[in-house]
């Protein structure tokens, strides 16, 4: 299955890696190329991931890799990342462009 990466989400990657890279630039590096190989890694198994508890849409679900959540949709042909952000804030409908 492809793995589709929104605007939104390249947008929270670059974010990220900013903000970790004022700290230790190595180690940002590091933590985006994980992000991006979970990110991937939904291509094999869409569904292992658990449904976004602030909303109620079965197709939109979310895995935690250490405190960011990587919030995507799953549908027949495609997983859509759509947007990733550290994890004790709420998710929000509106912050994603449909």
């Amino acid at each position: 299955m492809i793995v589709r990466w929104t605007l939104e989400a390249l947008e929270r990657l670059i974010e990220i890696e900013e903000f970790i890279s004022r700290d230790n630039p190595r180690r940002a590096k590091h933590f985006i190329e994980v992000l991006v190989g979970e990110g991937q890694s939904l291509s094999e198994n869409s569904l292992r991931g658990r449904s976004v508890p602030e909303i109620a849409d079965p197709q939109i679900r979310e895995i935690i890799v250490n405190n960011y959540r990587i919030v995507y949709r799953s549908n027949r042909d495609q997983i859509e990342i759509l947007t990733i952000f550290e994890g004790h804030r709420r998710f929000r409908i509106d912050e994603i462009n449909e």
